[in-house]
């Protein structure tokens, strides 16, 4: 099988954030940098596991700078086989898709994998993108994946219950929590994974369809309110005047 993983580079779950430039900027200062971790637990590890039940070879390829390229080695160490950096500064989800389809479009990937999102900002628009793109079916969320030949049977979680549906390979997938378990690298991972290629490649022209004007902080919560449990007319008030959710 030949298989293509997509990976992000995003901020750790606990990192400070800030702005800067006037609020027009994520500011990078003091900030530890992950795989995005839908990426990484669902979608890379689905693909390793389906190669080593059917063989065949698991590509990551990622859409940004020389410095992405520590978290693109560790999913070479977890256990992709090879590596690929679109050379550029992502901009909006159309340029990154863009970048994507582009490199993929005459590679021959049975399935390419994308997490649902990535966990800084949440588009969760990009495979559809490059699914659109490439002209190929695009399942999203998917929560379970299984392989018949050239069929897919895959699982996702909908209101009420869980949807079945089979595709013919090649397609996109988007892949949510319980698609596979998150594996940690071992040594002999680490280390092969310095040996194992990483080609750079220079991006495609792509105009960029989004401007970002300013970015904002939640307002800080305020405290808790506690109501006497006899007092429901105050209750029904901070829900109606305050909460603003009656």
């Amino acid at each position: 099988m030949n298989l293509l993983v997509c990976i992000s580079k995003t901020p750790d779950t606990t990192a400070r954030i800030a702005f800067k430039d006037d609020l027009t900027k994520f500011d990078e200062g003091g900030v530890q940098f992950i795989m995005n971790p839908f990426d990484e637990f669902y979608s890379l590890v689905r693909a390793i596991e389906l190669k080593e039940k059917f063989g065949g070879t698991v590509t990551v390829l990622n859409v940004g700078e020389p410095a992405n390229d520590i978290v693109i080695r560790k999913a070479l160490a977890i256990g992709a086989d090879k590596a690929v950096r679109i050379n550029t500064t992502p901009t909006d989800a159309f340029f990154v898709a863009k970048q994507i389809a582009e490199y993929a479009k005459d590679k021959n990937f049975d399935i390419i994998f994308f997490g649902k999102e990535t966990i800084d900002y949440n588009g969760g628009e990009v495979s559809g993108m490059v699914a659109a793109m490439l002209d190929l079916p695009f399942v999203n969320l998917a929560s379970h994946l299984e392989v018949d030949g050239t069929t897919a049977k895959l699982n996702r979680d909908i209101e009420g219950g869980v949807e079945k549906v089979e595709v013919e390979m090649p397609f996109i997938v988007s892949t949510a929590k319980g698609m596979a378990e998150q594996r940690i690298p071992n040594m002999r991972g680490i280390m092969m994974a310095k040996r194992k290629p990483l080609e750079v490649v220079e991006p495609v022209d792509a105009d960029d369809r989004i401007e970002i004007l300013k970015y904002e902080l939640p307002k800080a919560k305020s405290g808790v309110k506690l109501v006497d449990p006899d007092n429901i007319d105050e209750l029904v008030r901070l829900l109606h005047e305050e909460a603003k959710v009656i």
